[in-house]
C-alpha cells in the first residue's frame, strides 16, 4: 500500500529539485562564460610592426585613430568576422561593442573618410596568411603563431590577453 506524503515533505522535495536545477544552470553558465573568455593574441607582419605595444595604443590602432606605425608604414587591420567566436571576443574585449555595433562603427568611419576598413576573415589561417603577406598588418587571433612572417606582439608585456 502506498504511503501518503505530508504537504511539508512535498514542499521540501520540490525545493530540493529547484535547488539542484539552479546549481546545474549556474555551472553550465559558468562553463559557457569561461569558453567564451578565450585568450586573444595580437599578431603582426614581421616588417614594420613593433614587438611590444601598450593596450591603450592597441585600442587606438584598432579603433582606426592611429593609422601609421612609427616608421611611417600604413597600419592594415585584419580581424575575424564578428559572427565567429574570436570576432565576438574581439568586439567585446577590445571595442566594448557587439558584433553589429562594431560593423556599424567601421561603416561610419569609412563613410566619413576617417579610416580604411579592416579586412575581415572567416578563419585564423586566412587572417595569418594575410598578415604575413601585408607589411604593416596587425590582427587578432586566439593562439600564438609560429610562422616566420608573422610574429606575436606583446601587449603590456604579455603574449596573450
Amino acid at each position: 500500500m502506498k504511503k501518503l506524503q505530508s504537504p511539508l515533505y512535498r514542499k521540501v522535495r520540490c525545493l530540493c529539485r529547484a535547488k539542484t536545477i539552479l546549481i546545474i544552470a549556474i555551472l553550465l553558465l559558468s562553463v559557457t562564460a569561461k569558453a567564451q573568455e578565450a585568450t586573444l593574441v595580437v599578431v603582426g607582419n614581421a616588417t614594420g610592426v613593433p614587438v611590444d605595444i601598450k593596450l591603450a595604443e592597441l585600442k587606438s590602432i584598432l579603433m582606426g585613430e592611429k593609422q601609421r606605425w612609427k616608421n611611417g608604414n600604413r597600419i592594415i587591420i585584419a580581424l575575424m568576422k564578428t559572427n565567429t567566436l574570436i570576432g565576438k571576443n574581439t568586439s567585446s574585449r577590445i571595442y566594448d561593442m557587439t558584433g553589429d555595433q562594431l560593423n556599424k562603427y567601421w561603416l561610419a568611419l569609412v563613410f566619413q573618410g576617417k579610416a580604411q576598413a579592416p579586412t575581415f576573415f572567416n578563419s585564423t589561417s586566412d587572417l595569418e596568411s594575410f598578415v604575413a603577406q601585408t607589411p604593416g598588418a596587425i590582427g587578432i587571433v586566439d593562439k600564438a603563431v609560429t610562422d616566420g612572417e608573422v610574429r606575436c606582439i606583446q601587449v603590456n608585456g604579455q603574449k596573450t590577453f
